[in-house]
């Protein structure tokens, strides 16, 4: 489903990576490691046609993404590394804009449940200012369960913040989209066994 060929990456005149390749079929889970500035973020941003490689293409279901983005994006869910939320919008607020951005429209009623399910019951009508990291994480996250009809999802440490039930919570999200033969790439420094379902194929570790 997911298909990268000879991708390289240039910061300046480094080389953060060259001829990457690899390939992610359904139900597959992809693991981006490396140390800090190794170019997991700047990888994670040209899978989802963010970011321009110098040399190399990314395939979705055999075709480039730059040919079909319209159609790749309808595909993808992408969370990035940072929280970043309006801080004068509540949690409700903020999670319907990411969701019309992203070309979904979202109701009240049902942007409040997924909050909930995300452990941010109560606190839906808080503007964002006054979040932990851990609960502006989750507002992020609170778009997963919304978007089980997207095949792709790519999450930039998505565990980061956490307490235990939200990584809990995560987890089990993660496993439920692969076992219906949904993609995961991810970066985490944390070794959460998220692959573990009846099924699973073997994670595939990428490394920079």
């Amino acid at each position: 489903m997911l298909a990268v060929t000879d991708l390289e990456a240039r910061r300046g005149r480094r080389a953060l990576f060259t001829g990457l390749r690899f390939e992610a079929e359904a139900g597959r889970l992809v693991r981006v490691t490396g140390p800090n500035g190794a170019g997991k973020t700047t990888l994670l941003r040209m899978l989802v046609g963010l970011a321009t490689p110098t040399a190399g293409e990314v395939r979705w279901r055999g075709e480039p993404i730059v040919a079909r983005r319209e159609g790749f994006h309808r595909e993808l869910l992408w969370c990035g590394h940072a929280a970043s939320l309006k801080d004068d919008l509540t949690a409700t607020e903020n999670l319907r804009a990411m969701s019309m951005l992203a070309g979904d429209a979202l109701e009240v009623k049902a942007a409040r449940a997924a909050l909930a399910e995300a452990g941010l019951a109560g606190r839906e009508h808080l503007p964002a200012r006054v979040l932990s990291a851990g609960q502006r994480r989750r507002v992020l996250l609170a778009r997963l369960p919304l978007a089980a009809g997207r095949a792709l999802w790519v999450l930039d440490e998505p565990f980061n913040a956490l307490d235990v039930a939200a990584t809990q919570w995560l987890s089990d999200l993660l496993r439920a989209h692969l076992a219906r033969s949904g993609v995961v790439v991810l970066t985490s420094h944390q070794a959460v066994p998220i692959d573990q379902h009846a099924g699973a194929r073997e994670p595939l570790a990428v490394t920079l």
